[in-house]
C-alpha cells in the first residue's frame, strides 16, 4: 500500500427495502476495492441479533445528544422521533487509519449530508427500487416490523424517492445482479482502478 493514501467515501442511499444493504454487502466482498463498513451511531436498542460495534454503535439518547452538542458527529438525524442516527468523526478516521475506503450504507439525509462535507472524495449511490408497491412487499417479507413501521418506512419513501436526482449516480435495483454489476463498476470507475 503507497504511502500518499487518500481515502475516499462511497455512499449508498436509499427507502428501506430498495436493496442497498445487500449492494453494499457484495462491494464489501470484493478485495479490490479496499472498503470497510462506517458503522452508525443509534440512539434505538438492538433489533433481533444486531451486535454493538459491528451492526451499530447502540448509544442511549442522553450520551448521542451530548455527542451532538460536542460535535462529534460528521452527520446526524432524527429519522423518528427520539430515533438518532449519525456517523462518527472517529468511525472515518479509523477507518482511513486503516488505509482503507469507507463506504455508507445510510438514509438519504445523512448520505447527501456526507456528499457536501467531502464533496471531491465522496461518491453518492441512489439506489432506486422498482416501485413503491415492491418496497411495501419487500418489508412485509422481512417480517421485522409492525404494519405501523412499514407504512411510516413506505411513507418516508415517497419523499427519499424524490431525493435521488441530488446524487451522483442512481441505481435502479430491479434485477439485482444487474444492480450489483453497476454498483462494482461505479466504485471501480471511482477508484480510477483498471477494470
Amino acid at each position: 500500500m503507497k504511502d500518499n493514501f487518500v481515502g475516499k467515501l462511497f455512499v449508498f442511499s436509499a427507502p428501506s427495502g430498495s436493496g442497498k444493504t445487500t449492494i453494499v454487502r457484495h462491494l464489501l466482498n470484493q478485495e479490490k476495492f479496499n472498503l470497510a463498513f462506517s458503522i452508525s451511531a443509534t440512539s434505538r436498542a438492538p433489533r433481533g441479533f444486531e451486535k454493538e460495534g459491528e451492526d451499530y454503535y447502540f448509544i442511549d439518547l442522553k450520551e448521542f445528544k451530548n455527542k451532538i452538542k460536542g460535535d462529534e458527529f460528521l452527520e446526524w438525524e432524527e429519522v423518528y422521533r427520539d430515533n438518532f442516527y449519525g456517523t462518527l468523526k472517529s468511525e472515518i478516521e479509523r477507518i482511513w487509519a486503516l488505509k482503507k475506503h469507507v463506504i455508507f450504507d445510510i438514509d438519504v439525509v445523512g448520505g447527501l449530508r456526507i456528499k457536501k462535507k467531502y464533496p471531491d472524495k465522496t461518491l453518492s449511490v441512489f439506489v432506486k427500487p422498482p416501485s413503491v408497491d415492491e418496497l411495501k412487499i419487500r418489508l412485509k417479507k422481512r417480517s421485522t416490523e409492525s404494519e405501523d413501521k412499514i407504512n411510516m418506512r413506505i411513507a418516508k419513501a415517497s419523499v427519499e424517492l424524490a431525493t435521488a436526482p441530488q446524487f451522483d449516480k442512481i441505481i435502479k435495483n430491479y434485477i439485482l445482479e444487474d444492480a450489483l454489476k453497476e454498483a462494482e463498476e461505479l466504485v471501480g470507475n471511482f477508484l480510477e482502478l483498471k477494470q
